[in-house]
């Protein structure tokens, strides 16, 4: 098996907490040392890192693969793009422990990284199939390749040290509308993801636009599979989804976007008249050698 990050692998953890990290005015020599104090933390499992372009490309390296995030305006839809240079994605049982943890790292990235941004997330129960709700009450994940498949999906294979067992990662918040879903008969609920939310089962009479059809990913050629690992977050009377995707490259995911946001043929998802981006970022994750994070790719 390539070495990976194990959390890209691994189920969805009881609470986890995405921490994002941008560029300060230091030197890149206070950049580099910073990034080598994160190795000696980040074990992949319950810290997975991800870089962004931004970093990649200051760090005189080049990731073949990586790119920016693109934002997209659909019909009566917007996919925003919010480009990060360091995301952490913080895994556990208890949200006091990664509180101390996102403490660990901070003092670690100091002075080259500025913590930006912190979403608390969590699991929310178990659906009819074993995998973790949506705070809509719909299953997450359903879809998602395993064994063999997973790591065919979601990681590099093939392209030689320092890249095999990587993995692109991306991170969108999407911000539910609550009332709006409330708003919608059982039936209209279920039409809108395209799945029954009593048994997770597929409906065959959902319309085109629901997020079933929309996304199916065997309806692409090629087929575009993508190993999620989402987190429903609440902040306030503020809630929704921090969809997590991996895969051996990006062009899985966003064939999926430009297809939702009604970009191929002028019908949007109908999951935005629930839900909205509110940012989205692409990082890549390297793979592990000898227990820490492998940064022969990054000039590390």
């Amino acid at each position: 098996m390539v070495a990976c990050q194990p959390a890209v692998l691994a189920e969805v953890p009881k609470v986890g907490r995405y921490v994002f990290f941008s560029i300060t005015s230091a030197p890149v020599d206070a950049v580099r040392a910073a990034l080598t104090r994160l190795a000696t933390l980040a074990e992949g499992e319950q810290v997975l890192v991800g870089f962004g372009l931004e970093l990649v490309q200051l760090l005189g390296a080049r990731v073949p693969g990586l790119r920016g995030f693109t934002a997209l305006s659909g019909p009566g839809v917007a996919v925003p793009a919010t480009p990060c240079a360091l995301c952490c994605w913080l895994r556990g049982d208890d949200l006091g422990d990664l509180m101390h943890l996102t403490r660990a790292l901070q003092q670690a990235l100091a002075p080259g990284f500025r913590l930006d941004k912190v979403i608390d997330a969590f699991r929310h129960g178990r659906g009819p199939q074993g995998h973790g709700l949506d705070l809509t009450g719909y299953e997450d994940g359903l879809e998602n390749p395993v064994d063999d498949a997973a790591q065919a999906a979601a990681l590099v294979q093939g392209a030689g040290a320092g890249l095999d067992g990587s993995s692109f990662m991306v991170v969108q918040q999407w911000q539910h509308n609550m009332d709006a879903f409330d708003a919608l008969s059982p039936e209209q609920q279920d039409h809108t993801v395209g799945r029954r939310r009593s048994d997770s089962e597929e409906l065959d009479d959902a319309p085109e636009s629901s997020h079933v059809k929309r996304t199916a990913q065997e309806s692409f050629t090629p087929e575009a599979f993508v190993l999620r690992r989402s987190m429903p977050w609440v902040q306030g009377e503020q809630l929704g989804l921090v969809f997590v995707a991996f895969g051996r490259s990006f062009d899985a995911f966003e064939v999926q976007m430009r297809r939702m946001a009604g970009l191929d043929d002028g019908l949007a998802d109908a999951l935005f008249g629930i839900s909205r981006p509110i940012s989205g970022a692409h990082f890549w994750c390297p793979p592990m050698l000898e227990g820490r994070l492998d940064g022969r790719q990054l000039c590390l």
